[in-house]
């Protein structure tokens, strides 16, 4: 989603007077309240629409979108369920990616080919805009201020001027987890090289666990944040941070598209396609397994996720310490 946001920026820049609606997951929905480019958000109650006696209200939704009569609809996702449903809108034309995955293709009026296998997601998603006549630039915020939030969040943690530098531990696939372990001895080095500096690590409830570990590595420099913060939250805290290390995961793509520098340990998913957008030298891998990437959500290697375990503290520490002394000049 994160990734898709400067299609929804650039269309607003050249159809001014449009109104544009976001069909998204609902758990996700929270990321785009009150964005200044939507007149409105299509909640798709994922979880709750599995049992049938909800169906009626997915039905429901479906009849709105047809009433709104779109001029275009646009499927980035290119899954067989989001594109079934830009369909269902009955839109006057229907634009997606062409990639062999679920038939989501066969919907579309207009399917726009990757341009090559390792195109990275948001040169792919922006790859629509030309087809359509408008012009793909950078000159748009792409995840604009919230001052009352960034507010709220300074004072509920007391964030001041403080250097800080966001932990990332967790990630969907647990074979995408740089070790809690490696994470920690990291704090450590870092908290050594900069004795100003202290660390937030954030993630979500299922992250707990590895944020204690990564909290006792300087439990008096670090805020152990997993399960504590909202989407919102952890945006704001993301603003205020010097440098995101991270797993390949949602946050990262928060922390590219804010500018931050961002330092990313990557075992079987292709920084080149979904990598911190802009900075994709920072993504770190190993590269003497024949086996990575392998762009699976499990590990068959005979040294289970070593892609990842071979990463050593040391030289994330490199890497990090590169990009904290080039962005204090």
């Amino acid at each position: 989603m994160i990734q898709a946001i400067p299609v929804l920026r650039l269309l607003k820049l050249h159809f001014r007077d449009a109104e544009i609606y976001w069909w998204i997951d609902a758990a996700l929905a929270p990321l785009l309240e009150e964005d200044p480019d939507l007149a409105g958000i299509v909640r798709f109650e994922r979880r709750r629409w599995r049992k049938a006696r909800h169906w009626p209200e997915a039905v429901q939704s479906i009849l709105w979108m047809r009433d709104q009569e779109f001029d275009l609809v646009i499927d980035l996702q290119c899954l067989f369920r989001s594109a079934m449903f830009a369909w269902l809108a009955k839109g006057k034309l229907l634009v997606g990616l062409d990639e062999i995955r679920e038939g989501a293709r066969g919907f579309y009026d207009i399917a726009v080919p990757r341009r090559s296998y390792h195109t990275h997601a948001v040169d792919w998603y922006l790859s629509v805009l030309p087809v359509l006549g408008v012009p793909v630039h950078d000159r748009f915020q792409w995840l604009p201020e919230r001052p009352k939030l960034a507010a709220m969040v300074e004072s509920k943690w007391k964030i001041g001027d403080t250097h800080w530098i966001a932990i990332q531990p967790g990630a969907r696939w647990k074979n995408k987890r740089w070790p809690a372990e490696h994470f920690a001895a990291l704090v450590k080095l870092l908290a050594k090289k900069f004795p100003d500096a202290r660390f937030a690590i954030l993630g979500s409830g299922e992250d707990q666990a590895m944020g204690k570990i990564i909290h006792e590595a300087e439990p008096t420099r670090s805020l152990n944040l997993c399960g504590e913060i909202s989407y919102f939250e952890m945006v704001e805290w993301l603003r205020h941070c010097d440098l995101m290390i991270t797993n390949d995961t949602g946050p990262m793509h928060v922390a590219a598209a804010l500018g931050k520098p961002v330092v990313a340990p990557f075992g079987p998913t292709e920084p080149r396609r979904t990598g911190p957008y802009g900075q994709i030298e920072n993504a770190i891998r190993v590269d003497h397994l024949p086996c990575a990437p392998c762009m699976k959500s499990y590990c068959t290697w005979k040294n289970p996720m070593e892609c990842l375990t071979a990463i050593m503290p040391a030289t994330v520490f490199e890497r990090a310490c590169q990009k904290l002394e080039q962005s204090s000049k």
